[in-house]
């Protein structure tokens, strides 16, 4: 079965580059990423790290549908505990307004309040080891918690939410989103509000989760697409999409389930040159997990003189074992196998690598050979 191929990117800083030259490589790759033939761009909203520039996913991708033409832009995802419905809806609308038809405002439940305050149960525990589904690994999962917690975490919060803000529970952001959209906004007194622009705005609504938690029920309940994410939390990619088609109910969006599944990538001309390529990736994801924020992409050369130890190898081991790395027809065979197992409508591809080029190439190779 083919299914469409789209890129999510992070405008990742490498080790001696400056955040121009990480947007601006990312303004190239999409203008490669359209001509190769991916479906659709996505871009990420991190912050307060120093090696990921992709902090303002409506202002970047703004940029990007100025040097592209056709390959649709979206958000992957916009963390909604950081935003009002109103002004995600006024930014995507500002967008599609100077570019219509073109952007997916993919929504996120970063900052949200979680579970436990609303009176829920949380999900199901993960399996506590490492399983083989159909040929798909499903990695021992990897406890957040402590970095959740962090004193680096609440520095993040306070920097980002306005003084005693409460975010509003994701199916309530989507309410209003939806409402603002089809429009007018009204208190039932009489009072309406209209998002200009946004009112009316031709925008695919979807929402990304990484658990089979609120984002996947409410995706699911509300009859939205549905991103999981295999890259970032792969022990729980299949709770997540199973959660999402136990909820889902048909809706003027979808009259079924859609689901996309991401994953991390790397392609080249033979298994030693990708093997190279993906190198620093650990040490790249050990940052994020041990120091609470992605340093800039190291070169082979600093991963060379400083390896991970067995200690710092096993704090990132499920996000390197479920990295597909090799030839294009292994990273297909290895993205064919996740499609089968999740089966997925979408897959979304992540690659980073320290050289533009290397990065650019990897993409080039697999939409080459990718079938269909």
């Amino acid at each position: 079965m083919t299914v469409p191929l789209s890129i999510l990117d992070l405008a990742p800083l490498v080790s001696g580059g400056t955040v121009g030259d990480a947007l601006r490589r990312t303004l190239d790759l999409a203008r490669r990423a359209e001509q190769f033939g991916y479906h659709r761009y996505w871009v990420a909203e991190h912050h307060l790290t120093s090696g990921v520039a992709s902090s303002q996913p409506a202002l970047l991708l703004g940029q990007i549908a100025a040097v592209t033409d056709r390959i649709r832009l979206g958000s992957g995802a916009l963390q909604t505990g950081f935003l009002t419905p109103l002004a995600a809806l006024e930014q995507f609308g500002l967008l599609d307004a100077l570019h219509p038809g073109r952007f997916d405002l993919g929504l996120g439940r970063s900052a949200q309040r979680r579970e436990s305050t609303r009176g829920e149960a949380p999900p199901a525990a993960p399996p506590a080891e490492a399983r083989i589904v159909d040929g798909l690994l499903i990695p021992k999962h990897f406890d957040f918690t402590p970095l959740m917690r962090s004193a680096r975490a609440a520095l993040y919060g306070k920097l980002l939410k306005q003084p005693n803000a409460e975010a509003l529970d994701l199916d309530q952001v989507v309410d209003d989103i939806e409402t603002l959209i089809a429009g007018p906004y009204t208190d039932g007194q009489g009072n309406e509000a209209r998002a200009i622009p946004g009112e009316n705005a031709d925008l695919e609504l979807w929402i990304l989760g990484s658990s089979g938690g609120e984002s996947a029920r409410v995706a699911g309940a509300r009859g939205l697409p549905f991103a999981a994410n295999y890259h970032v939390a792969p022990a729980k990619v299949l709770e997540a999409v199973e959660a999402y088609r136990s909820a889902f109910k048909p809706s003027k969006t979808l009259s079924e389930p859609h689901v996309m599944v991401s994953a991390d990538v790397v392609v080249a001309e033979d298994d030693a040159t990708a093997r190279r390529l993906a190198t620093p990736y650990g040490r790249w994801v050990h940052s994020i997990r041990a120091e609470g924020g992605a340093i800039p992409y190291p070169s082979e050369a600093e991963v060379a003189a400083r390896p991970l130890t067995d200690e710092e190898r096993e704090l990132v081991a499920d996000r390197l074992d479920t990295h597909f790395v090799g030839t294009p027809q292994a990273v297909i065979e290895r993205l064919e196998t996740l499609r089968r197992v999740t089966e997925a409508d979408e897959l979304l591809v992540t690659t980073i690598t320290h050289d533009h080029a290397d990065r650019v190439r990897s993409f080039e190779l697999l939409a080459k050979h990718w079938p269909g």
